[in-house]
């Protein structure tokens, strides 16, 4: 599963952050959940966690503490997602 967000801050700076296997797990452990409950809907905290750990990931530099980094964050969008499992099966042309 592979989500990307828009991360605005309050200071204007904008940026895209698309999530890994990693950031997913990590989510996972943190909040005792599955990946697969994210599909019946999805925190503020959640979307940010994964914004702060995304940004790790791609060394944005970012605060230490999670809560110094959502004192930053005005807003996040989902712009993407990816299903976990992606079917192989050709598109049907249209007719």
């Amino acid at each position: 599963m592979k989500i990307t967000l828009k991360v605005t801050h309050i200071d204007g700076d904008v940026y895209e952050v698309t999530t890994n296997l990693f950031t997913i797990v990590a989510l996972e452990r943190k909040f005792k959940i599955k990946a697969s409950e994210l599909a019946t809907g999805i925190g503020m905290e959640h979307l940010a966690f994964l914004a702060f750990e995304s940004c790790k990931q791609s060394d944005r530099v970012v605060p230490i503490v999670f809560d110094d980094y959502v004192k930053l964050i005005d807003s996040i969008t989902v712009v993407s997602d990816e299903p976990t499992n992606p079917t192989n099966e050709a598109p049907t042309p249209d007719h």
